[in-house]
Formats: structure tokens, C-alpha cells, sequence
């Protein structure tokens, strides 16, 4: 069966290493099967923050980003939400869907309130979910690759999919979750990996910029190299790190190792990052702000035709 994806990001800072083996890597596979909208979630941006910063410049290094990983604008509709003005149009009708506590309870949103930038929350934050319902049913969307964090906002839109089908007219597929297989990368100190917290490997980052995160990354006292997750989770990170560069098992690596240390699992870390990355780095700096555009501009233009038509049946079905 062939599905209609909508997968994206939210323009803020550059895409790392956790997101490509997160979900960048599975993008690409999916555009071969079946049709892909990629969003670039500018509107989203200030649901956390008072200003979008330097949106426009986030926005080029996105869509550089996303070309330098494999992301084919001929097979995937990538578009920004601020130019399809019908996909937006589409949160009046379905907000009348869901009650005030209903959003209240989402845990997600309890989330990003609580990691807020902000010292007050807006209205935005709280219609997040339904915004994203839309971002989904706009291109009728069938599947929706997802973090366990975001399985909230599926339900969500599936809930508004379903309560408008019975209210109205039968016009949304209800989509599912693809859930991602591929581990959880920590960030380099330990934390949660972050484009604002420094601690992670920029896919455009240059060969010594990657050595320096890499010479900077949390290990243990043991000079000994193991890999073990629950005692050692800094040592088992970076193996796992090395293990999906390298297509090997961390345990193998961690016995090459062996008493090698934390110098030699970084040199080789760093060895295996800066290989893997070589090719999309390459094509990367082949790429400029008039290639970014041209694809926006194409993706654009596609997104709106599709929002358009949707956005006439929603009208039809509600009577207006």
C-alpha cells in the first residue's frame, strides 16, 4: 500500500548526527516508497520562543541540509508552512473540534511548556497540537514517522480527523504512527542530545570541529573499554555512535578496544564520523542559498495545490 507521509522540522538551529540516525536516514528510504512532504515548521517556531531569530537563514541551512543527506525534491514535497496559507486556514475549523481540557491533558504540550523560553504561555503553544493535525490531514496524510515523545499529537489528529468525518462528511484517512527502531543518542556530555546545548556533531560541521566535540565528550574513570549501557552510559554512547557510522556492533568495537581507553575510542569515533559524513558534506558545499530556494519555491507551489483542494472539501463538507 502506498502511503502519504508528512514528516519535518522546525527551522532553529543545524540538524546533528542524532537526527539523521533518528529519522533523517529513514526519510530518505521513505521517499522511495511512498508520496513525502517534508515541512519545514517555521510558524512552530515561536510556539516556545517570543521571536523566530534568524529564520530565514534557518530555514537555507535546513534545506541544505536536508539535499546534503539524499532528500530528492522530485520525490519529496518539501514546503514551509508561513507559504500555504490554506494549511493554516484549516486550524479555525478544527479547533471547534477538541475541547480546552482536552489540550490541557496533552502530555507533550505539558512538556514543551515546561522547557519554555518563554516567560509566559501563549495561546500558540496550546493549539500545537491541532496546528500539527493540520500540518497531517492537509495532504491527507497516512503516515507519520514519530518519536515516542510525539505519539500524543497523532492521537490528537486523529481525534479531529475522526470527530470531523462524523460531524461533517467523511474527508480525512485517519493516520497512523510509525514509530523510529533506531536507539537514542545522548548528547556528548550525557544529556539529551540538542542543537542549543553544543553537545552534538552538526551534520555540516567541519572534520576539526567534529575532533573537538568528540575530544570534548564525557567518558568514565575506567580505562578499560566496555560496553555497557546501564553502569556506563557516557562510554556506551559513544560506541553506539561508532557502531552506526561503522554499520558494526558496539560490543565488537568495545572488545577492539579494550584497553585502549577513552583516547583511542575517541580518535576512532572521530575517524568513523568524519568518514561517514565525508559525502554529504561534499555534496553540501556544492550547494548555495539559490539551490535552497529553487526547491522551496517548487515544494511551495506543489503543497498549496494540495492544501487548496483540501481545504474547498473541508469548506463543502461544513457548508460554507
Amino acid at each position: 500500500m502506498n502511503h502519504t507521509v508528512l514528516t519535518g522540522d522546525r527551522p532553529t538551529g543545524p540538524l546533528h548526527l542524532g537526527h539523521y540516525f533518528g529519522t533523517l536516514a529513514n526519510r530518505v528510504r521513505l521517499q522511495e516508497l511512498h508520496r513525502m512532504y517534508v515541512l519545514v515548521a517555521d510558524y512552530q517556531v515561536i510556539t516556545d520562543r517570543d521571536v523566530p531569530g534568524r529564520i530565514q537563514h534557518n530555514i537555507t541551512e535546513l534545506l541544505l541540509d536536508y539535499l546534503a543527506i539524499g532528500l530528492d525534491p522530485a520525490k519529496a514535497t518539501i514546503f514551509q508552512h508561513s507559504a500555504v496559507p490554506e494549511l493554516n486556514q484549516l486550524l479555525l475549523p478544527f479547533l471547534s473540534l477538541v475541547s480546552v481540557a482536552e489540550l490541557k491533558r496533552n502530555p507533550t504540550v505539558k512538556d514543551e511548556i515546561a522547557h519554555s523560553s518563554q516567560s509566559a504561555v501563549s495561546g500558540l503553544m496550546f493549539t500545537y497540537p491541532v496546528h500539527q493535525a493540520a500540518d497531517i490531514l492537509f495532504c491527507k496524510g497516512t503516515l507519520v514517522p514519530v518519536g515516542k515523545d510525539q505519539l500524543p499529537h497523532v492521537e490528537v489528529t486523529r481525534l479531529v480527523a475522526r470527530r470531523f468525518n462524523e460531524r461533517y462528511a467523511p474527508v480525512f484517512p485517519l493516520p497512523e504512527a510509525m514509530m523510529g527502531s533506531a536507539p537514542l543518542l545522548k548528547g556528548l556530555d550525557g544529556g539529551k542530545m540538542s542543537k542549543s546545548r553544543g553537545n552534538a556533531i552538526a551534520l555540516k560541521a567541519t572534520a576539526d570541529e567534529t575532533a573537538a566535540v568528540i575530544r570534548a565528550a564525557r567518558t568514565d574513570a575506567d580505562r578499560h573499554i566496555t560496553y555497557d549501557p546501564e553502569r556506563r552510559p557516557e562510554v556506551a554512547n559513544l560506541l553506539t555512535l561508532a557502531g552506526l557510522c561503522l554499520g558494526r556492533a558496539p560490543e565488537e568495537i568495545a572488545e577492539e578496544i579494550g584497553d585502549g581507553g577513552a583516547a583511542r575510542l575517541k580518535r576512532l569515533l572521530t575517524e568513523a564520523v568524519n568518514e561517514f559524513l565525508h559525502p554529504m558534506r561534499k555534496l553540501r558545499s556544492s550547494l548555495d542559498a539559490a539551490d535552497a530556494r529553487e526547491v522551496l519555491t517548487a515544494g511551495n507551489a506543489r503543497a498549496r495545490e494540495r492544501a487548496v483542494l483540501t481545504l474547498e472539501e473541508v469548506r463543502q463538507a461544513m457548508g460554507f
